[in-house]
């Protein structure tokens, strides 16, 4: 059924035709409004049997989901920043006792300063957690990842967190498709846990494991990993043949075949890339571009066989690794080991700032001319960054440095 609505309720229908048992969440935007879907939902007796569970932290949120998953139940929750890195700890917990957690991810920047705009920092903090990683590029893959998130879960016994962008996504109002109730059922079977504390069987998960098994427990969560590299893009054809369109994977190369450039992105900004593509390659310009739908695992191979054959790679980045630079370049000169080309890692769109295709544009041609700086800073006011280290250098109490930019800019007074 086409319809246009809130990518964030798009969300919350897909995961309610998943029919999970238990849903529990703490409200934080911009991913609030998913979680309201769903209880209004629960509320309603239109997604039943399905538990409810208000909590008071998001630690808490995924403490229930593990107790929920531990117990046999298909659980879900969704965060968001802060929240994200509030249930750090039990996200841990629940990709080393390996349950079939399925969470959204609306991405929201990381203060201080406090920002509630959109860039990859909160899941990015998190990439060697254990779950699994995808990011959606438009609210019709968020959507359908979500449906496919539970069946990869459930096959792997492992976690799996969807990511989209907060506000660029979830509060878009767009048309999808929606599938209806029968074709999610066909697609994603009845929930039969691996693994499932039973009072007739009792057993202890999570106990104590000392350095003579640890290596060997922390192999087999990334053997599970590297399973999700088949299962995952298999996932995806079972889907496209099932739902007739083509959703997930590990990358979707864009123009890529003779490409002398190509960007590497994840996310919503894929489809601002993807015009400015277009528009370069009216004028001649080979350059491509390569969504990476699959973070974690890494899709090593794929990236690979992909950028293999580029003269220049440049990889856009919405997280900041301070003091190196780059997150996804760090993984993409992995998977170009001993291929010589130039490689660029841009910065762009820190807490919520436009990526217009204006500023792509001109990033473009400085990349294909090899005139960018290994690591670049995006539409950074050097300007005002050279102010605030002057007053750095020369007032030893300087104030806080996000208040002395503000009013510099002239949008704070005080």
């Amino acid at each position: 059924m086409r319809k246009q609505i809130e990518g964030s309720r798009g969300v919350a229908e897909a995961v309610a035709l998943c029919r999970p048992e238990v849903t529990c969440a703490y409200p934080i935007s911009p991913q609030t409004h998913i979680v309201e879907a769903l209880s209004s939902l629960v509320k309603s007796g239109e997604l039943a049997p399905c538990e409810y569970v208000n909590v008071e932290s998001e630690f808490a949120a995924m403490s229930v989901a593990i107790g929920a998953s531990a117990a046999g139940a298909r659980a879900y929750t969704a965060t968001a920043s802060q929240g994200l890195l509030y249930m750090a700890e039990p996200l841990y917990n629940a990709s080393g006792l390996g349950l079939p957690i399925v969470m959204t991810v609306a991405n929201r920047a990381i203060g201080a300063p406090i920002n509630i705009w959109n860039d990859h920092s909160d899941s990015m903090s998190q990439r060697d957690s254990g779950w699994i990683q995808l990011y959606a590029e438009t609210n019709q893959e968020a959507l359908d990842l979500h449906i496919q998130a539970f069946r990869i879960a459930e096959e792997l016994s492992l976690p799996v967190m969807v990511c989209m962008d907060g506000f660029v996504l979830t509060h878009a109002v767009e048309q999808v498709d929606v599938p209806d109730q029968a074709q999610v059922d066909a697609f994603l079977p009845p929930y039969v846990p691996r693994q499932v504390l039973d009072p007739a069987d009792p057993v202890s998960i999570g106990a104590m494991v000392g350095p003579d098994a640890f290596t060997e427990v922390r192999y087999l969560a990334h053997d599970k990993q590297m399973q999700a590299l088949d299962l995952i893009p298999a996932v995806a054809a079972d889907f496209g043949a099932a739902f007739g369109r083509d959703s997930g994977g590990l990358v979707r190369p864009y123009r890529c075949g003779d490409a002398e450039t190509i960007v590497v992105a994840l996310g919503s900004v894929l489809g601002t890339i993807k015009d400015t593509v277009d528009e370069l390659r009216a004028g001649g310009m080979r350059i491509g571009a390569l969504g990476l739908t699959s973070f974690r695992p890494f899709p090593l191979d794929a990236v690979r066989s992909v950028l293999g054959n580029a003269r220049r790679v440049v990889v856009l980045e919405r997280a900041l690794a301070v003091g190196i630079g780059g997150i996804v370049s760090a993984n993409v000169r992995m998977a170009l080991s001993g291929i010589s080309l130039h490689g660029y890692t841009v910065i762009a769109g820190l807490g919520g700032r436009p990526i217009t295709k204006a500023s792509l544009t001109r990033l473009f041609h400085d990349a294909a001319a090899d005139e960018l700086e290994p690591l670049t800073f995006l539409d950074l006011k050097r300007d005002l960054v050279e102010r605030e280290l002057q007053r750095t250098r020369t007032i030893r109490r300087s104030g806080p440095a996000a208040e002395n930019l503000l009013r510099d800019l002239g949008t704070r007074t005080g």
